[in-house]
This record gives structure tokens, sequence and C-alpha cells, in this order.
């Protein structure tokens, strides 16, 4: 059976698409068999980060309402082996996502991947909730600001409380922590919260620190996840968490000033 995993957040913009594309790609490219489906319904995006816009058929909706197969929907990554999409539809409303229909649906795909990411919308709307009641874990991903990690905290109270996991009796659902565009040197000025502000204030788990970088728009912008940029920082730090995702031991990268040499120093550099 899959394990399903939510990529959730509080506040939009702050990476959660780029993430799930991005966790998901790692997972595949250790050979685990790997789906990620968008819940943005409306709007979709993930099709884009993936580059795979143009061979959008069906979507989610169409397997709900079953106007088409899984089969039929889920798309196919060129790039990366046991990697597939599910994208939502551009056209529907929220409403379209039923209870029964998103619980089929993973259903029939838990049984065939081993782990299934949900590309989540942030807040607490419909899609948003749907996207976090079945899975099995989260990753709340968060920007160090003020305003993000106090939204993060309210996610992390609906995650302790509106799952399936719950409300059948169990333990809260686990959630780790990632923190994107984080910038050292403005930590530094004190312009950003700081990692160990931001763990304070949500006391869990760190998976990773994703830092400010160009070479995440530029893999949006080429419809690549950024993890296949395996010479960037955002690639290396993503390929990190998912490193720790499955249980290794990671140190962090990108999350110091980088220190100037001596000429470096003497002019200013």
């Amino acid at each position: 059976m899959a394990r399903i995993v939510v990529v959730t957040s509080g506040k939009g913009g702050v990476g959660k698409t780029t993430t799930s594309a991005a966790i998901a790609t790692g997972l595949a490219q250790r050979g685990h068999r790997t789906a990620v489906i968008d819940f943005d319904v409306g709007l979709r995006n993930l099709d884009l980060i993936m580059g795979c816009e143009r061979r959008v058929v069906y979507d989610f909706v169409n397997v709900i309402n079953g106007d088409a197969n899984l089969k039929q929907a889920l798309i196919r990554d060129k790039r990366v082996e046991n990697l597939y999409i599910l994208p939502a539809s551009q056209t529907r409303d929220k409403e379209a996502l039923t209870e029964d229909g998103v619980e089929r649906v993973l259903g029939e795909m838990a049984e065939e991947f081993d782990y299934i990411i949900c590309d989540s919308p942030a807040g607490i709307e419909r899609g948003a909730l749907m996207a976090a009641y079945h899975a099995d874990e989260a990753v709340v991903v968060t920007n160090p600001e003020v305003s993000s990690v106090r939204d993060s905290d309210r996610i992390l109270g609906i995650l302790a409380s509106k799952t399936r996991k719950v409300e059948q009796g169990g333990d809260p659902m686990p959630g780790r922590l990632l923190l994107t565009r984080y910038s050292p040197e403005r930590v530094e000025r004190g312009e950003m919260l700081s990692i160990e502000d931001v763990g304070d204030i949500l006391a869990i788990d760190l998976l990773g620190v994703i830092p400010e970088s160009q070479a995440v728009l530029n893999a949006s912008n080429a419809g690549q996840p950024v993890i296949l940029d395996a010479e960037s920082d955002a690639g290396q730090a993503y390929d990190d968490a998912v490193g720790r995702f499955l249980g290794e031991d990671r140190p962090l990268r990108f999350v110091d000033v980088p220190k100037r040499g001596f000429f470096g120093r003497l002019f200013g550099g």
C-alpha cells in the first residue's frame, strides 16, 4: 500500500507545488513508484512545473466523475522512470472534489504506487482539507516570515484534529517542516526569521531548508522540477530533503553566510 503524503501550507506562494514536484521526482529517482496529484482545482499549476501541460487530456475530476479511468488520466513523466502526474481540472470549482470520489481514487492508486504526493492548495479551503484528510503524513512548507509561520501553525492544528486517522482514534498525523526561500544573509541582518526561530514557533521536525535561489524560478519557467538541476543549491537542498524523508542522515547545507576570503575582506567583495 502507498504512503500518502500531503504537501501543505497556510499561506500561498511559499513553494508547495515546487516542493511536491521535487519530492515526487526525488522519490522516483530512488526507484520508488510515485504519483503526484494536483488538488488545486480551478488553478492547476503542477502540470506546468512538471512540464506536461500539453499532455493533459483527462484530469483528477474526470476520474472522480467516471468520465475517464485512472490510467487514462495519469501522465507518465518522460524524464524520470516510476513518476506519474495526475493533474487538476482547470474548469471546475472546488466542490467537484467529493469525499467518496477522492477516497476511491486514492484507494485505487494506493494499490499501484509506493508514494502518493498530494499537492494541496494553500489555507483551509475544501481542496486543502480533502488533500490532508486521507494523508498518512504531512510536509508543511513555510517561508521564514511571521505571517507564513503563523498560518502554518494553524495548519498544524488542523492536521492534529481533522484527519481520517484522528477520527478513527489514531494519533495526530506526523508533520515535518520544509523551510523555503531561506537567506542566511537576510537572517543575519534581522530581516528574516532564523531556522531556530521558526522551529521554536512550530515545534515540528525539520525536513529541510531550501535556499532563496534563482534556480527555482529558472526550473519553473523551463517546466522542470528543480531537483533535476543537480548543480544548483536549491536542487541539492531538495535532494537532501528527500534523503532525510527516507531516513538518511544528511547535514543541513546553504544555511550559513559564506565566509569571505582574505581578498574578499580586503576589498569588500
